[in-house]
């Protein structure tokens, strides 16, 4: 069998690789930071013509999988699969792993480190010595006293992998936790499971961790947001579509809450500075889309990735972290 890899694995587990696979071909995007569009990849996977694609970023459409007449199993290094055409893959039958979790640990890291900075003012009071303003009389210790995580409620719009890791990683700050999710089932010992009003109209930081969905798309709309207290800090790390931003902005605009913390923007990258209204008022702090990104990343997606390979293939589809096990209908699970 030929494997084509488009997505960066590790060496320890492209190795494991060799022991599966004839041939490997490594062609990672980031080694020239380009990612395959339709028509290219359409020609690249007609040419190559292998067994087992990974993937991350490349476009797979109906016309790239209409070239890939051997191709038997999509992997995709990113938890949800959006460069996937999914009703093409299904259509075509086609096996598809993804790597749920991947940058759990990533993004829940530099919440709890934008929160911190946030609270206690990081980036003002940088600016502030770096503009030269701490002189002789000043009193930075009462100009720049910020708040601690202690004591404060954090309310979790969505409570998946990352939600719950960083309700791990804020459990020793001493905060009161709780969430929101209609498919998580119950309360997870000290995190309470509640309703959107109460998250809301309680939360000291609103934190919302949704994927876009038809049912999620502008969900957080001026409902939910004209709930916050005036001190409530609003943080989005999911992404833009969830929330309805022209209603933050209004919030925020009008000092009606604390502030926001927002790693996503309607339009990727800004293109006028309407696009940019959010990330330009004085109460955000606004980052560009990376608080999935590291390098430790990688390891986790190749770890992943692999592992559920090997299940795969040794037809233990239950462990195989495929998105659509309903085309294995029929094969016997494991046997």
């Amino acid at each position: 069998m030929k494997l084509y890899v488009r997505a960066e694995i590790v060496k320890d587990e492209r190795e494991k690789l060799d022991d599966i696979f004839d041939e490997v071909i490594y062609d990672p995007w980031t080694s020239d930071g380009k990612r395959f569009y339709e028509d290219e990849m359409a020609k690249v996977m007609e040419e190559i013509n292998p067994d087992v694609l990974i993937t991350e970023l490349d476009q797979i459409t109906e016309k790239v999988l209409s070239h890939s007449q051997n191709l038997k199993l999509i992997v995709d290094c990113r938890s949800t699969p959006e460069n996937i055409d999914m009703d093409a893959v299904n259509k075509h039958r086609m096996p598809l792993i993804h790597t749920p979790a991947r940058n759990a640990e990533a993004v829940a890291e530099m919440l709890v480190g934008s929160l911190v900075t946030y609270l206690r003012q990081i980036i003002s009071s940088n600016q502030w010595v770096r503009d030269g303003e701490w002189q002789p009389g000043t009193t930075p210790y009462y100009i720049w006293k910020g708040h601690e995580l202690y004591s404060k409620t954090v309310g979790f719009v969505g409570f998946g992998a990352v939600a719950r890791r960083a309700a791990a990683l804020l459990t020793p700050f001493g905060c009161k936790m709780m969430f929101y999710d209609p498919y998580v089932d119950q309360s997870s010992g000290d995190i309470k499971k509640t309703d959107l009003e109460t998250i809301f109209s309680q939360a000291d930081i609103v934190s919302i961790h949704l994927p876009v969905t038809a049912d999620t798309t502008h969900m957080i709309n001026m409902k939910y947001l004209s709930l916050m207290k005036k001190d409530t800090l609003f943080v989005n790390t999911s992404r833009a579509a969830v929330v309805d931003n022209d209603a933050l902005y209004k919030v925020l605009s009008a000092k009606k809450i604390e502030g926001a913390i927002i790693d996503v923007l309607n339009t990727e990258p800004p293109k006028t500075k309407e696009d940019l209204k959010l990330a330009l008022l004085d109460n955000v702090l606004c980052t560009p889309h990376i608080y999935g990104s590291t390098h430790e990343v990688v390891l986790h997606q190749s770890e992943i990735a692999v592992d559920a390979m090997q299940h795969f293939f040794k037809k233990d589809y239950a462990n195989a972290k495929l998105m659509n096990p309903q085309i294995m209908d029929g094969v016997e699970n494991g046997k």
